[in-house]
């Protein structure tokens, strides 16, 4: 049987007559370029899931275009042009609604405190894109690790404080005609924190970070109000679900608290 006479079963006319919300693929790697704020590119791997609304009336979705999308040529963006994959995935499957999600280590070289060493530090990043009802959306979503150190422990002790390690996560989407950059996401919960981290420290680098952690303690509650009063003030964004999480050093679990704004 030659190609053409093929049947194409997912066009087929389904008589359930019930709307499926969103249909596609799901955690497809691909190679991605993520350009940063500065424009330089930062090459990694995208994990994606894309889907589309499909009608009641229609059996199935084609699968294989999804994936066409993403091979038509370098699959390059940021969080200011990503809706245009978005686009591309509700055009090529003539859909009402297109969605497409892609996760990936985004790489960013840091300079030590003290020796100036440089190195590469990695944040886990979410890009979300949405087209409904004609509007298009992105939001981001960055997991920036750093440092907390407890302020009770501080001042109830006379050697040193207990300190963890912390993950504070912002899920962001800007107001109508802005973006976001996502260096300006990691950068400030990198201030606001007891201390950022480094990939590499060497001696004196070590005395500067625990110095300064030591300085500036936090609880897990003051961590997301002080980030929370910066994007509440910060015009492009209007809204953001803000989270901390602390790996605790002296008990087996973590200190959470969660903030969420819809300006």
């Amino acid at each position: 049987m030659s190609a053409i006479n093929l049947p194409d079963t997912q066009n087929k006319v389904d008589t359930r007559d019930i709307i499926i919300d969103k249909v596609g693929i799901k955690d497809i790697s691909h190679p991605i370029t993520y350009l940063d704020k500065f424009g330089n590119k930062v090459h990694t791997v995208g994990s994606f899931t894309m889907t589309v609304e499909l009608p009641a009336d229609v059996k199935g979705t084609h699968m294989s275009r999804f994936i066409e999308i993403l091979n038509e040529g370098p699959c390059e963006f940021n969080s200011t042009n990503f809706h245009r994959i978005t686009d591309k995935v509700k055009n090529k499957l003539d859909a009402s609604s297109g969605y497409v999600t892609v996760n990936f280590k985004f790489f960013r070289n840091k300079q030590a405190p003290s020796s100036g060493v440089q190195s590469l530090m990695d944040y886990d990043v979410t890009l979300y894109g949405e087209l409904k009802d004609g509007k298009s959306e992105v939001g981001v979503k960055v997991v920036v690790p750093v440092t907390s150190l407890c302020p009770c422990s501080k001042s109830i002790s006379e050697y040193g404080a207990h300190n963890q390690r912390s993950h504070i996560t912002i899920k962001a989407k800007p107001a109508e005609g802005e973006s976001i950059d996502l260096e300006d996401l990691i950068e400030l919960a990198e201030k606001k924190a007891s201390c950022e981290l480094y990939a590499i420290l060497k001696r004196d680098d070590e005395k500067h970070v625990t110095e300064r952690a030591y300085e500036n303690p936090a609880f897990v509650e003051d961590l997301v109000r002080d980030i929370a009063l910066d994007l509440n003030n910060d015009t492009r964004i209007k809204y953001y679900r803000l989270e901390s999480e602390n790996f605790e050093s002296i008990h087996n679990h973590s200190a959470y608290a969660l903030i969420e704004n819809s300006k």
